[in-house]
């Protein structure tokens, strides 16, 4: 029976620590919960102005603006049009806006405003593309095409090494005639990233070409960078038209791909886009808790920062008290220490996060002390024990009256917060301590009472940690980690440290 109940325990553990850590690991991989308190997130506010001249005729802007975004996730966006109605809508590119008005005259501006943040999570585009169709050329310039696509594939071995070459020789002008030809008098770098998706189309090879910005703090006017895209057969692969050098830079955001247009305009004349980029610090666990919310799960929705904040507060000291018990069911039964109570230390404990240790330990003794003598007082009264255990708590409230009044005259504000005390504890621990002293002696009561603030003050130092605060409060499922040590070790039946102090002396008579 007792095998089958300790396996029973074992395995509601087992349960326990895994809900409780598969939990811990969803909040801070999926939905990125920071597991530490000290840490900041850096958002960055990109904002793109469209101005223009707005005409006789009905107006109507569509703008390209950010969809996936690999690296990067979108956290709030809005448009600022006034007088102007906005729509969004997934095209070929990527996401679009659409800005219509009927009427309007002189210069317009409209705004588009997001704010994105770091999340390696998101996932890049994982479409397997068809092969692209075979551009058509006039003469010369199919011969040219030829020959450059058959002078890179001889010199590659797969799509990653046939971009890389193509791009070396797109970007050494006058080197080859072929290539000047395609690339047409004074080329830009826009020029080579689309002679270079067409000439990659010529063999075959899915590209793509991308737009986006460098994510650089304080830009007033950012630059759009043209970025190209290209499949292996597997995956998308990111190369430089520049340089030619691989992978998606870290703080580079995907505006929008293909060879179209950021904007559009009709009924206007004399359009124009600027982009400018600020970045600041954001508190992790509300940028985690807005990213749960838009991502509408349901354990994004279950959090304790959804209920008002004075709740919060109260929680945020409620689930201290189930890590109190768990350190004092340690510290009772694994090391043996000796208190009045289960409960006790840890309220004492919640009380010293506002008193501070030594000033809650020195107000804790006076109380106790003082409350003692008058119960012994009550003793020669010969009450009965519901009246004396009342006395006993309304001498109590009187003495927390009386140091606080006490203390403020003499200039001691730390004295106020004796008011902090639970008092029905307090009282409970005054009949419990004078009760263990009439019946087991002074010293019992008193090395009672000691373990009582040992392991009070362990329980503060614990409970006053930012990590653990932040640990039950952030994750409160940690709970169920916690709960399953206290199975574990409410099954513990081994001695206990100060035991084995105890019986030193038997363990050196055996071995003899």
């Amino acid at each position: 029976m007792f095998e089958e109940r300790s396996a029973k325990v074992l395995i509601i553990a087992f349960l326990l620590i895994a809900a409780g850590g598969a939990l811990l690991t969803y909040k801070v991989r999926a939905l990125g919960f920071p597991l530490l308190p000290d840490s900041e997130a850096q958002v960055w506010t990109v904002e793109a102005a469209v101005s223009f001249e707005a005409g006789p005729a009905p107006i109507k802007v569509r703008m390209f603006i950010p969809g996936l975004t690999p690296g990067f996730a979108i956290l709030d966006e809005n448009f600022v049009s006034r007088g102007f109605g906005a729509t969004t809508r997934y095209v070929a590119g990527g996401r679009e806006v659409q800005w219509a008005r009927r009427r309007a005259r002189g210069p317009q501006t409209l705004y588009y405003r997001a704010v994105v943040y770091r999340d390696p999570t998101l996932a890049e585009d994982d479409t397997t593309p068809p092969f692209p169709p075979s551009p058509i050329f006039a003469e010369p310039f199919s011969t040219a095409a030829s020959i450059i696509v058959e002078d890179v594939g001889s010199k590659s071995a797969d799509p990653a090494s046939f971009t890389q070459e193509l791009l070396q020789q797109l970007n050494s002008p006058g080197a080859d005639q072929n290539v000047d030809l395609l690339l047409g008098l004074d080329p830009d770098i826009v020029d080579v990233a689309r002679t270079a998706t067409t000439l990659l189309a010529a063999a075959l090879i899915p590209a793509r070409l991308l737009r986006g910005i460098y994510l650089e703090d304080q830009q007033r006017y950012a630059e759009v960078i043209p970025w190209l895209m290209v499949h292996d057969g597997t995956r998308w692969l990111y190369f430089d038209p520049d340089s030619g050098q691989q992978g998606l830079p870290n703080d580079f955001l995907v505006w929008w791909n293909g060879t179209e247009s950021l904007t559009t305009l009709d009924g206007g004349r004399d359009l124009d886009v600027t982009f400018s980029v600020s970045s600041s610090l954001m508190d992790p666990v509300s940028l985690a808790q807005r990213r749960s919310e838009a991502r509408a799960g349901p354990l994004g929705q279950l959090s304790l920062f959804a209920l008002p904040i004075r709740t919060q507060a109260v929680y945020s000291v409620l689930l201290l008290v189930p890590l109190g018990a768990l350190l004092v069911v340690i510290l009772r039964n694994l090391v043996g220490v000796q208190t009045f109570g289960t409960f006790m230390p840890v309220l004492i404990a919640l009380a010293f996060r506002e008193t501070q240790l030594l000033w809650g330990i020195l107000l804790f003794s006076v109380l106790v002390a003082l409350g003692l003598g008058l119960r012994f007082y009550l003793e020669r009264l010969r009450l009965l024990a519901v009246p004396r255990v009342g006395a006993v708590l309304i001498i109590v409230v009187l003495l927390m009256l009386a140091i606080s009044v006490l203390s403020h005259r003499l200039g001691l504000d730390t004295g106020l917060s004796v008011a902090l005390f639970p008092m029905v504890i307090l009282a409970m621990t005054i009949e419990r301590m004078s009760i263990v002293w009439e019946e087991r002696g002074a010293e019992e009561a008193i090395q009672q009472g000691l373990g009582s603030l040992l392991v009070a003050a362990v329980c503060y130092a614990v409970m006053d940690l930012d990590t653990a605060r932040h640990l039950v409060f952030v994750f409160p499922e940690s709970l169920l980690i916690v709960l399953a040590f206290t199975l574990l070790v409410g099954r513990y039946t081994g001695y206990r440290l100060t035991e084995l102090r105890r019986f030193r002396a038997f363990g050196q008579r055996g071995s003899q």
